[in-house]
């Protein structure tokens, strides 16, 4: 197997000899496991949502005069397709670029007449993607890379009604990339009008500064820019400030906002949380895989922030030329610092327990914007009253997609890899992870084992939120195996986005599409949904779904979901850290 290389925020990059690059590169991971025993299937008494109508067959509607929504900085116009109104690239604040860069977020101008708002805006500035390269990948994940600009604050709107006084729940997404890549558009799962739709509620997603835009500390370098390693932090709470202010006349309600993100997205999620200011801007909170407990301590921080000022040939005395300096520039001289000084983690697997001890970009706790870690030592206070989703992927980041011959891994191999990253607890990690499934071959306890650590974060996120005693956590785990290239994808990184938009023939291309495929994502949807209404997510057409709680519950979301207590509990255990 060939190695891969994870950066400090959880995005994958590629050595010269691998072949899946960036946070997509993703997967691997035994096939249908025999899980624990199940709890007892009782229904809720929640009602599920109600299930998807076949879209309309009428043209899509693009026309003056309609689909017109006003905001507090003036009108948008929007189009209808399959009875939903669909808005894109609506500036949320002004232009991060010139004398705004490195700046907090500002309200949007305001403008006259009306705004077409019917295309994505710009994406946030950020790295070359290298996954196009691979073809079973750029197959799979289809990637819409957009127009990147600096005036990329923008927001899109799905919504089954508009200016009609109705109070739905708002369904807020966050992207995933880590904190250096992604936008709202990036993937066809994204695709908020196929939830909207099924659940009676209104989507939403974002574009934010990333990378070194978003998350380079110079608060060293002068008071102005204090808040600087936080600013897509920032970003994102002037787009819930937004949701509030605007949401209504979108048909949504202020009041009821679930925030709602995978990998990076999910660690957003999870640090928002911990953010004096977004509390009340949120009501429910969904975190999939990316349970990122700790942000980046501010030493490090400026420790990074004074490598790249160096490599840019700027001191404190000149630092106010990065206003105006190249984009591309800043890129080339932030990659060229990580490049040599991000030491590679072992066995190419990101430990999320670490993640923020490394050099790379992401949420700094400076004491004010950041107060506190978000999970670490504890769930923060300030939003104890908010109820959460957690859950990962079974196969995550280990995968065979462009890569057949992995699926062929020794136990040689197998042995020498898990060596990498627990030395000499290898063999007893193993023999745990196979004592469940005597029968899986060394790639897929390879994927297994190299995923638990993600799992791991998210049931010591789950643990913290429960012991706090205010609102409930819910923790999944998603293991349904695709069928596209073979299955060697398996339940990977993304897999589960799909579902929860209700997009698996959107996707067809990761899920292959059909009824199976379709008859989970409802399931999954629409537990999401109820969840997004009252804080829980039980419906009917699930077993029930215990909070999470000392039994260590957790839904397995497949073709036949089910409740298992602790599922992994053995192989957990192997791979903890004395």
């Amino acid at each position: 197997m060939k190695n891969k290389h994870f950066s400090s925020s959880g995005e994958i990059s590629s050595s010269p000899s691998s072949s899946v690059q960036r946070r997509a590169l993703l997967k691997g991971g035994a096939a249908a496991l025999a899980f624990g025993a199940l709890a007892p299937g009782v229904k809720s008494d929640v009602v599920a949502a109600p299930a998807s109508p076949s879209p309309n067959r009428t043209p899509l509607l693009a026309v003056d005069g309609e689909a017109v929504v006003a905001t507090r900085a003036g009108r948008v116009a929007g189009y209808v397709r399959n009875a939903i109104y669909t808005f894109k690239g609506i500036p949320y604040a002004d232009d991060s670029a010139g004398a705004n860069r490195f700046m907090p977020p500002a309200k949007p101008k305001s403008w006259p007449g009306i705004r077409s708002s019917r295309q994505y805006g710009y994406v946030a500035p950020q790295g070359p993607r290298g996954g196009w390269a691979n073809d079973e990948e750029a197959f799979m994940f289809a990637w819409d890379d957009g127009v990147q600009g600096e005036d990329c604050l923008r927001v899109n709107v799905w919504t089954p009604g508009i200016n009609d006084r109705k109070k739905r729940p708002v369904m807020f997404w966050l992207h995933g990339g880590g904190y250096t890549a992604g936008s709202g558009q990036e993937l066809r799962s994204y695709d908020g009008e196929n939830l909207a739709r099924r659940g009676d509620v209104v989507v939403v997603s974002v574009n934010h500064r990333l990378n070194i835009l978003g998350y380079l500390d110079l608060s060293g370098y002068g008071e102005q820019y204090a808040a600087s390693g936080n600013l897509g932090m920032l970003d994102i709470v002037a787009a819930l400030e937004w949701v509030r202010d605007n949401i209504e006349n979108f048909g949504g309600d202020p009041g009821s906002v679930t925030i709602f993100g995978q990998s990076g997205g999910g660690g957003k999620v999870s640090t928002l949380m911990a953010m004096p200011a977004a509390k009340g801007l949120f009501h429910r909170a969904i975190v999939q895989s990316g349970s990122l407990l700790r942000g980046i301590a501010q030493e490090n921080a400026r420790r990074l922030t004074d490598a790249i000022v160096g490599e840019l040939g700027l001191t404190k005395d000149t630092l106010t030329q990065i206003q105006t300096v190249p984009y591309q520039k800043l890129l080339g001289a932030a990659q060229k610092v990580l490049d040599e000084r991000r030491p590679r983690p072992p066995g190419g697997i990101p430990n999320f327990r670490r993640i923020s001890d490394a050099l790379g970009f992401g949420p700094v706790m400076d004491g004010k914007t950041l107060p506190v870690h978000p999970f670490d030592p504890q769930a923060p206070a300030i939003s104890a009253d908010i109820p959460m989703i957690i859950g990962t992927t079974l196969n995550e980041f280990v995968t065979a997609i462009n890569h057949p011959e992995y699926e062929a891994m020794s136990e040689e191999m197998l042995q020498s890899r898990v060596r990498e990253i627990y030395a000499d607890k290898a063999g007893s990690v193993i023999a745990a992870f196979r004592e469940r499934t005597p029968h899986a071959k060394p790639f897929d306890l390879w994927s297994r084992i190299a995923a638990a650590g993600v799992r791991e974060s998210a049931i010591r996120q789950a643990k913290l939120k429960a012991a706090q005693g205010g609102a409930p956590a819910y923790l999944y785990w998603f293991t349904w195996q695709t069928p596209i290239l073979s299955g060697r994808p398996r339940a990977f990184h993304c897999a589960e986005i799909a579902f929860v938009f209700d997009n698996t023939d959107r996707c067809e291309t990761m899920t292959g599409g059909g009824a199976e495929a379709r008859a989970l994502a409802g399931k999954m949807c629409d537990a999401w949904i109820q969840f997004a209404r009252t804080g829980n997510p039980n419906h009917a057409h699930l077993p029930r779904w215990p909070a999470f709680s000392a039994d260590q519950a957790t839904m397995i979301f497949d073709n036949v979901p089910s409740v298992a207590l602790n599922p992994d509990g053995a192989e957990q255990k192997s791979i903890a850290e004395s």
